[in-house]
């Protein structure tokens, strides 16, 4: 994979195979984020989304964390600017937010959080908003939010609710205690202990199948968390005929006729 320069240290960014990866960089804070990180993070993904031959994109951190959050101690070191008030605060995070969690979860592919370490407070937000996660039996995830005063973001209290159920959720969020990786893959949020290998082996596999339908499948998912079922079921129609349409569906279906494995090719 090639390497492509972000302007930062605090995030790395990979390019190649059909893959887009993504790495947090600063080990010293446990891979906390940063402005720069966000900014780097928000046109990676920028970039990753428009590329044709980025087909998956993984998320990990470095050197043993995934990523502790946001930065505590930067936050309390941090003077506060006159100029910057409360509204241009919240609407500053809501586009760092938007474009980095929320483009996880929206973004037409498949997104993988290979958690390798701990994943905290708004790094546990970045995990649970990609489509899949890939834990490392030392790693664990944690709210984190109370223990610090706060209510929590990036995502984190929706992905949460729609992956473990409500009543989970807050228990999870109240108390803020650590999920190890086993108690993570039995409520669901995790899918393997495998790190690398698996992640490699599913990321593959994802970057070689049906790009079209796996946009709209995971628009299909998507929508109906949220949706009404009249509407999932009329958005499965349009999407399942117009990939019915397409040259991969054509292939794979004479491939499964002659009894051969299908090559996918995006269109």
């Amino acid at each position: 994979m090639k390497e492509i320069d972000m302007g930062t240290d605090h995030l790395k960014a990979l390019k190649g195979d059909g893959l887009g990866k993504i790495i947090m960089n600063r080990p010293e804070a446990r891979n906390a984020m940063s402005d720069e990180m966000n900014a780097a993070m928000m046109a990676t993904l920028e970039d990753f989304e428009n590329d044709s031959e980025v087909r998956a994109v993984i998320l990990t951190g470095s050197e043993g964390a995934f990523c502790a959050g946001g930065d505590v101690k930067g936050m309390a070191n941090k003077k506060d600017d006159p100029k910057r008030t409360i509204d241009i605060a919240i609407h500053e995070q809501r586009m760092h937010q938007r474009g980095t969690s929320g483009k996880l979860f929206k973004m037409p592919k498949p997104t993988i959080a290979a958690v390798n370490g701990p994943a905290a407070g708004a790094g546990m937000s970045y995990a649970l908003s990609c489509d899949l996660r890939i834990m490392s039996d030392s790693a664990f995830f944690t709210t984190a939010f109370a223990k610090v005063g706060f209510s929590g973001d990036y995502g984190g209290s929706y992905f949460m609710t729609q992956l473990v159920g409500l009543s989970k959720a807050k228990e999870l969020y109240f108390l803020s205690d650590k999920i190890p990786a086993e108690e993570a893959l039995k409520l669901g949020l995790s899918m393997n202990h495998e790190l690398e290998q698996k992640t490699l082996e599913i990321a593959k596999q994802l970057a070689e199948g049906p790009a079209v339908a796996f946009r709209y499948m995971k628009e299909n998912l998507n929508r109906a968390v949220s949706g009404e079922v009249d509407d999932c079921l009329d958005l499965e129609v349009t999407h399942h005929v117009h990939c019915g349409q397409t040259e991969d569906h054509k292939n794979a279906t004479k491939a499964f006729v002659e009894k051969k494995q299908p090559v996918f090719k995006g269109r």
